[in-house]
């Protein structure tokens, strides 16, 4: 939908930044610190794309994820990703039924509006394989049947990126359909003595909603009308093309980025960097604002040589280097 007239579009922006204030003080008030964390939780409801969340365990990934649904009385539901796990206990299967002499379709926990893939690295590549379809398509097949998922539907998975054994790495395809891949942090010593006070008050307070599922096609739509000048979509695609020419550009990475970003990370910084101008108030995307989600939408995507992995020259050193070079418009 696009909105019929500036005083139209004018009010639904201020309108959707009031329901922004209310989603991150009702994540405030459940977690403290992590403030990264939150707006792109709030930029992955507003785009309705997935996120993939790397941090060590207990910097309140999952707490953040439970809070967002309840604020917003999302259906939300967790399932713990481990070796022996399979792709129907994900998306559903057919069971048969003797009494009746025919197979009933059981859904899986995909059917839902918030999905925790919690430890996502623990399944083998034929568990993943079955999120690719839902992430995708939004949609699930289980035997000659075809199942719409609920709208919105997020994936927000979790890795722990310091403990290898028994895990996975992720399929290309399957990593690409994250909009961008999260680094949470270790809080900061006056965040964590707040969490210590935290415990000894009620932890019911901040649970209430304080919004509805209906309310996400407000953010949605004002979103969507956002404006992206020529010159600031130019400078999206150079920035996604210097990881595939970086040459064209006078970077001497040729030998360091065995794969570059594909046009779906063109897609995707159109889209964060529009969501990033939502969330700080402002009703057009500047270059700052594709700088500020540059770093989460393409590190994921970048596939390093060996040569690379030797220098220890790691994505995000590269994405740095490519905001400081391609040429601002």
């Amino acid at each position: 939908m696009i909105m019929s007239t500036p005083e139209a579009f004018s009010s639904s922006f201020s309108d959707a930044q009031a329901l922004i204030k209310k989603l991150i003080d009702a994540l405030n008030l459940r977690v403290i610190g992590q403030a990264d964390l939150k707006r792109r939780l709030v930029l992955a409801l507003i785009t309705r794309e997935h996120l993939l969340l790397e941090g060590v365990p207990g910097l309140a990934k999952t707490r953040s994820i439970k809070a967002l649904a309840e604020a917003l009385e999302l259906d939300f539901k967790r399932v713990q990703f481990t070796p022996d796990l399979l792709p129907a206990d994900l998306v559903g299967t057919e069971v048969y039924r003797p009494e009746k002499g025919s197979f009933e379709v059981r859904k899986g926990p995909v059917f839902t509006n918030l999905l925790l893939a919690d430890e996502i690295n623990r399944a083998p590549a034929k568990v993943q394989s079955a999120l690719l379809e839902t992430m995708q398509e939004r949609q699930v097949t289980i035997g000659h049947e075809t199942f719409k998922l609920s709208e919105p539907f997020l994936v927000l998975a979790t890795q722990n990126p310091i403990e290898q054994e028994g895990t996975y790495p992720l399929p290309e395809a399957q990593v690409d359909r994250f909009l961008m891949k999260v680094i949470v942090r270790y809080p900061e010593a006056k965040e964590e003595e707040q969490m210590l006070s935290l415990l000894q008050h009620n932890d019911e307070q901040g649970k209430q909603a304080v919004a509805h599922v209906a309310d996400l096609d407000l953010l949605h739509q004002t979103w969507r009308n956002i404006y992206v000048d020529e010159k600031i979509k130019s400078y999206i695609v150079d920035l996604v093309r210097a990881t595939r020419t970086p040459q064209e550009f006078n970077l001497n990475f040729q030998s360091k980025i065995e794969i570059g970003a594909s046009p779906r990370a063109s897609i995707s910084l159109f889209r964060a960097a529009a969501a990033d101008a939502l969330l700080t108030g402002s009703t057009y995307v500047t270059p700052q604002h594709v700088k500020n989600v540059a770093p989460d939408v393409l590190r994921h995507r970048l596939l390093l040589s060996y040569e690379a992995e030797a220098e220890n020259l790691t994505a995000d050193k590269i994405i740095a280097t490519i905001l400081e070079t391609v040429k601002v418009p």
